[in-house]
């Protein structure tokens, strides 16, 4: 398949490399100078369970320099650069190009629509767990699914082959006509641990360690299933909350991207998360006050630090 990946970051990369190193033609879109060099000049290091530390060869170029005409655009910039990264990637858009978001967060398919027409949209979510080691350098290690679909519903023989191609390449993928729940689920695992390590400045295990925290967390993630379940979307509250402990107990010296965005003084996507939830609370008449406090601290730690 032809496919283009725009954000090659940690996981950008990872089903970028994946898929080219299955023979796939593949680009991958970025706007990091250092690692763009790198995968240019070295290849692209991949560190994964089974196969180990090696180095494959993929396409990689800034959006305005991209020069494939792919069947499948996948999206994995952060949301509050779908815009710009799009705006940037026009050229790579044909008339009948499949845009496959796999981004954090809510709202993700309303930004597409704005450059892409409704029913070439998809929508997935993925655990596939990554992290980029250094530029031009990407691990995973452990289990973890992609689920998606159309955004209108309907069946595409191109989701489909991606859908294999993803799988083959030892990304486990699969069409899932109930995917909105599975978001849901992310988006409430999101809000509540990246929301409260930012505020905190702490690891997942530091909340897991202070009872009131691990209870805050559990509170915040049921909070955002009820606004779910108000929107007529079936989900697995219990799923979730082990889902959270699990994570708690065992993913111990992670620092969530929120909070790493902190520190590096970026931007976080705290409106893609609690934001969009607070949004979907307010229209529906449920109640989330955790999640709105969060939101708001998470907020005026991002306006202290663009000051500084």
């Amino acid at each position: 398949m032809q496919v283009t990946i725009l954000g090659a970051g940690a996981m950008g990369s990872l089903f970028g490399g994946l898929l080219a190193e299955r023979g796939h033609d593949v680009e991958l879109l970025d706007v990091n100078s250092a690692h763009i060099d790198i995968v240019k000049a070295q290849g692209l290091t991949l560190d994964t369970d089974g196969q180990g530390l090696r180095t494959v060869r993929v396409a990689i170029n800034r959006p305005e320099a991209a020069t494939s005409r792919p069947e499948c655009l996948i999206v994995f910039t952060k949301t509050l650069h779908t815009a710009n990264a799009l705006e940037a990637a026009r050229g790579v858009l044909q008339a009948d190009t499949l845009v496959l978001t796999l981004q954090n967060g809510l709202g993700n398919v309303e930004r597409l629509a704005r450059f892409v027409a409704p029913e070439r949209i998809a929508v997935g979510v993925t655990t596939v767990p990554s992290d980029m080691v250094g530029p031009g350098h990407v691990h995973s290690h452990g289990e973890g699914h992609i689920r998606m679909m159309m955004a209108d519903g309907r069946h595409d023989e191109r989701l489909s082959a991606l859908a294999q191609a993803l799988t083959e390449a030892g990304l486990s993928a699969s069409i899932d006509p109930t995917v909105q729940a599975a978001i849901w689920q992310k988006v409430a695992f999101n809000a509540a641990l990246n929301s409260i390590c930012a505020v905190a400045n702490a690891t997942v295990g530091d909340v897991g360690r202070a009872a009131g925290a691990r209870a805050l967390a559990h509170r915040i993630g049921a909070e955002v299933l009820a606004v779910a379940v108000a929107d007529g979307i079936s989900v697995d509250e219990a799923g979730l909350h082990a889902t959270l402990d699990h994570a708690l107990d065992h993913h111990l010296a992670h620092k969530p991207s929120m909070l790493q965005d902190l520190l590096a003084g970026r931007p976080t996507e705290i409106d893609a998360i609690n934001g969009e939830v607070l949004r979907a609370a307010r229209r529906l008449g449920a109640p989330a006050p955790c999640t709105e406090s969060l939101d708001a601290l998470v907020r005026l730690r991002e306006g202290l630090a663009a000051d500084r």
